[in-house]
C-alpha cells in the first residue's frame, strides 16, 4: 500500500563516476519500487544535459541514486537547490563534508565518535617511503563503496617503498588517506529518517569469502555474507547504534545513511572504529539498507517512499 498520493519522481542514476554500475542497479531498483506502488517514474542517467533535462521533465522531487561525485559531493546538490526542486538525501553542506573522509574526522572525532588516525599524502610521497608503520590502509579521501583501497603490509607484493609499477591506488589518485589497519571485524549499521525521527535500523556483520570487504566484493553476489542481527557483545551493538545516529545527526543526513566500522574484537569498547558514513548509501538487490529494512518489517518499495516522503516533508511540501 503507497505512504504517498501520486508523484512524478525523477530518478537520477549513472552518471560518470567510479561507482556508475552500481549506481545504475539502485536507480533501476528504486524506479521499479515506487512505479509498484502508483508514482509516475522518469529514469535519468545523468549526462551534462542534466539540468536541462530535469527541468524539462519538471519532477515533483528527484530521488537521487548516484553515487560518488559528482552526485554525492555536493555538486548535483547545488544544482537541484538552485532550481527549486526537492530531492531525497543529504544537502549540499553535508555531501562536501561527509564524502570527504578528513573532513568527516574533523566533524565527528570531537565529538567523541572514534575514527582511525592516519594523514593525507600525496601519492608521489609513497615512492620514497611509507607515510605510516605497517600494516596500513590507503584509500581516496573522496570516493565511496572501498574504491581503489588497498592494504599494505610487510607481506605486500607493492615493494617496500612501494613501486610506481606495482598495481595500486597510487596509480590512479594524487591524494590519497592514510591509515592504520585495524583487525577485527566489518559491521555496518543503517539510519533512516522517519516521521518521528531517525531510526538505526541494527547492525550487520560483513564476512568475505577472501581478502577485504573491497567493491568487487561489496557487489558480487556470493562474495560477502550478510549476518543480520550480527552476532554481537551488547556493549557493541548499543555503540554501533549511537555512533551511527550521532553521525546522522552531525553531518545532517537526511532520508537514509549507513555508517561502517572496523572492530577490533580482542580489545572490546577501544577497539571499534567508525570508518565512514555513506549519505546515499546503495540501493541494490544486494545492499545493505533494504536488507536491514526488510528485516525490520519494512519492505523495499515502502523505505523508497519513506525516503521520498522526508524530503518532501524537509521542503514544506507533504501533504
Amino acid at each position: 500500500m503507497a505512504r504517498l498520493e501520486p508523484l512524478h519522481v525523477l530518478v537520477l542514476m549513472g552518471g560518470w563516476a567510479n561507482e556508475r554500475e552500481v549506481s545504475l542497479m539502485s536507480g533501476k531498483g528504486v524506479a521499479d519500487a515506487l512505479e509498484s506502488v502508483g508514482h509516475k517514474v522518469t529514469r535519468l542517467d545523468m549526462d551534462r544535459d542534466v539540468a536541462a533535462k530535469v527541468r524539462e521533465a519538471a519532477p515533483d522531487v528527484v530521488f537521487n541514486a548516484l553515487h560518488g561525485a559528482p552526485g554525492e559531493d555536493g555538486t548535483v546538490q547545488g544544482m537541484l537547490d538552485l532550481m527549486g526542486i526537492p530531492y531525497t538525501h543529504a544537502g549540499l553542506a553535508t555531501s562536501v563534508i561527509a564524502i570527504d573522509k578528513e573532513l568527516t574526522k574533523h566533524a565527528l572525532v570531537p565529538h567523541g565518535i572514534p575514527m582511525p588516525g592516519g594523514r593525507v599524502v600525496q601519492s608521489e610521497e609513497l615512492y620514497l617511503g611509507d607515510p605510516i608503520a605497517r600494516p596500513y590502509v590507503l584509500k581516496p579521501v573522496n570516493e565511496g563503496s572501498s574504491v581503489g583501497v588497498a592494504i599494505v603490509t610487510d607481506e605486500s607484493n607493492c615493494g617496500n617503498p612501494i613501486s610506481r609499477d606495482a598495481k595500486g591506488p597510487w596509480q590512479d589518485f594524487k591524494t590519497l588517506l592514510a591509515e592504520p589497519f585495524i583487525r577485527g571485524r566489518e559491521l555496518t549499521t543503517a539510519v533512516i529518517d522517519t516521521a518521528e525521527g531517525p531510526r538505526a535500523l541494527g547492525v550487520t556483520e560483513l564476512i568475505v569469502a577472501s581478502g577485504f570487504y573491497d567493491y568487487e566484493n561489496k557487489y558480487t553476489e556470493g562474495r560477502t555474507q550478510h549476518i543480520f542481527p550480527a552476532d554481537l557483545p551488547p556493549e557493541i551493538e548499543r555503540l554501533c547504534l549511537e555512533f551511527a545516529m550521532q553521525a546522522h545527526q552531525r553531518l545532517g543526513c537526511h532520508g537514509v545513511s549507513r555508517s561502517d566500522y572496523r572492530w577490533d574484537d580482542e580489545r572490546g569498547e577501544a577497539g571499534l572504529f567508525l570508518l565512514e558514513t555513506n549519505t546515499q548509501p546503495g540501493m541494490t538487490p544486494f545492499s545493505l539498507v533494504p536488507e536491514q529494512a526488510r528485516y525490520c518489517g519494512i519492505e523495499y518499495p515502502e523505505l523508497c517512499e519513506m525516503i521520498v516522503e522526508d524530503a518532501l516533508r524537509r521542503a514544506g511540501k507533504l501533504g
